[in-house]
């Protein structure tokens, strides 16, 4: 598995796939070709058919368009075979002849690869640094040496991987907060308003118990509304799930007082669940539908708070099986391609699932019968028995009741 910081991105939303990859792809492209006189993009599959609410073309425009005059060509209805998020860049040269063309994948969590292997990366961040890629042989680990997975991380990572997830831990908490005082509606179509302010003030009325849930409610949906408004978040694992970990982090932070430091751990382990989906099947609305975005976002959540609540190696991993097992089969299918409905409330459900399935883990040995590992590869076969149109085309399951229910928006 190559390092935590390929998963943990610093960027701006509303999509990692959609947004955060595309961008990337045309910038090494320009880099390839500076004197261009024209580029053709072309986008395939659920790229092309969600990309304009996810704001594709302005990504990519953003670019090139400053350099040569750009035109995006959307077909939505070709799949190529490796990935359903599929780029073609074009340069063309001043006798209209094509000087050159890279076909590119965005392949989850604003990650390329070219059909074969990752790309855009130098050769420090390529190095595959875990000679473990399974939470199985890590959780082997674990008991023999007596340490807990963040030590893992630490020992692979080095030291250095502190501050990454120092500057990590700043921008989601940093997001939190921006989308507690940030009110009115998101851009888009929809015209949906931002909840998370009033959520928050509700919360704080509610006696413990409620305003606990509350809370946790407020700051998902603070994030995820950021994110949605193209805000500066990170991608834990992806965009689209980008308000499950912070909310879950910033309330124990409050409510607890837990350390810096031990957040930092906590993301860590995090970090390691999430990066052996990431590499043992996919964190692709597109490829596996949400249970590899907000899924795999409610495992990493559990993971977390089950550390800071001093589980046992053994009990962190039932909470994140528990918080993936319980999102297989969850569609992608985004009303008119935004990430806003249902993405943002599946952030919210999702951080107390996380927190459910660290309780409930707690009342046990760590104990259990299918491992984390078994509940990846089953995502991922379910991922990939879905049909197309629950995964991220904007054609199947809530994304098709638009058409009907245009006016309630």
């Amino acid at each position: 598995m190559k390092s935590l910081k390929q998963l943990y991105r610093i960027g701006n939303g509303p999509s990692s796939s959609h947004t955060m990859g595309p961008k990337r792809a045309a910038q090494l492209f320009l880099e390839r070709n500076p004197h261009a006189s024209r580029f053709v993009v072309t986008l395939y599959g659920s790229l092309a058919a969600t990309g304009k609410g996810h704001l594709t073309d302005v990504a990519i425009m953003g670019v090139l368009n400053p350099i040569a005059p750009t035109t995006i060509e959307w077909q939505a209805q070709i799949f190529l075979p490796f990935h359903p998020n599929a780029m073609k860049f074009e340069a063309i040269g001043a006798d209209e002849k094509v000087v050159d063309s890279w076909t590119v994948y965005s392949i989850g969590g604003g990650a390329l690869s070219d059909g074969e292997k990752i790309v855009g990366l130098d050769p420090e961040q390529e190095r595959e640094i875990y000679n473990m890629n399974t939470i199985t042989e890590i959780l082997a680990w674990c008991k023999k040496t007596g340490k807990s997975y963040w030590e893992y991380v630490e020992e692979c990572e080095g030291n250095n991987i502190w501050n990454y997830l120092q500057r990590v831990w700043e921008v989601m908490r940093a997001a939190v907060k921006r989308g507690l005082d940030n009110e009115g509606v998101l851009p888009g179509p929809l015209g949906l308003h931002r909840k998370a302010a009033s959520y928050y003030i509700k919360a704080k009325g509610y006696k413990a118990s409620l305003q606990s849930r509350g809370l946790v409610f407020a700051y998902a949906l603070a994030v995820a509304e950021e994110n949605a408004a193209g805000g500066e978040i990170v991608t834990a694992p992806t965009c689209g799930s980008s308000g499950v970990m912070p909310a879950v982090l910033y309330h124990l932070q409050e409510i607890r007082e837990f350390s810096d430091m031990r957040i930092l751990r906590a993301l860590a382990t995090a970090g390691l669940f999430g990066n052996t989906v990431k590499t043992n099947a996919s964190i692709s609305g597109a490829e596996v539908g949400c249970q590899g975005e907000v899924g795999v976002a409610c495992a990493m959540a559990a993971a977390a708070a089950s550390q800071l609540f001093g589980g046992s190696p053994a009990q962190i991993e039932y909470a994140a099986e528990m918080g993936l097992e319980h999102h297989l089969g969850m569609t992608c299918d985004p009303v008119c391609g935004l990430v806003q409905i249902p993405c943002i409330e599946r952030n919210a459900y999702a951080a107390a699932r996380a927190l459910d399935a660290n309780l409930y883990s707690s009342f046990t040995d760590g104990i259990h019968r299918v491992s984390f590992d078994r509940v990846v590869a089953v995502m991922k076969q379910t991922g990939h028995d879905l049909p197309s149109l629950y995964k991220e085309t904007g054609e199947g399951g809530l994304a098709k009741t638009h058409e009907f229910d245009h006016n309630i928006f």
